[in-house]
């Protein structure tokens, strides 16, 4: 159809903005974790794996949102997506609509998405290779 043809041209923007709502929904869980902000379950000491993925997911999110390394960080990320369904989610439930997995598998799919797309429209590595 020539309508869905024509939105080919905005595929960058799309991309671009894609990336950066993933981002900043990442970045949300980086600071529950870090800042307990917003307020939530993880309020106290963070043992050394919380407080690992904390850092990777507020740093992760920041670049990401920014378009800086995209895909090497997209890649990072991804992993500990699947390393974090398979650890904390899988165990409770095979489905994972029972087993609270389904953001994780969505992270983890997006980032490695990204990791083969690039970062798209708006992003300071394209200010890096031009």
């Amino acid at each position: 159809m020539k309508l869905f043809e024509s939105l080919t041209k905005y595929q960058p923007q799309a991309l671009g903005v894609l990336r950066i709502m993933t981002a900043l929904q990442f970045l949300e869980h980086g600071t529950q974790k870090l800042f307990n902000f917003p307020v939530g379950d993880h309020a106290g000491a963070l043992s050394g794996l919380s407080l690992t993925s904390g850092i990777l997911e507020f740093a992760g999110g920041v670049l990401l949102a920014l378009g800086l390394f995209t895909r090497p960080v997209a890649f990072l990320l991804a992993g500990e997506m699947a390393i974090a369904y398979f650890m904390a989610h899988m165990p409770r439930d095979f489905f994972p609509v029972n087993n609270g997995g389904d953001s994780a598998i969505s992270f983890c799919f997006i980032f490695l998405y990204l990791v083969f797309a690039g970062a798209g429209a708006f992003a300071l590595d394209n200010r890096r290779s031009a």
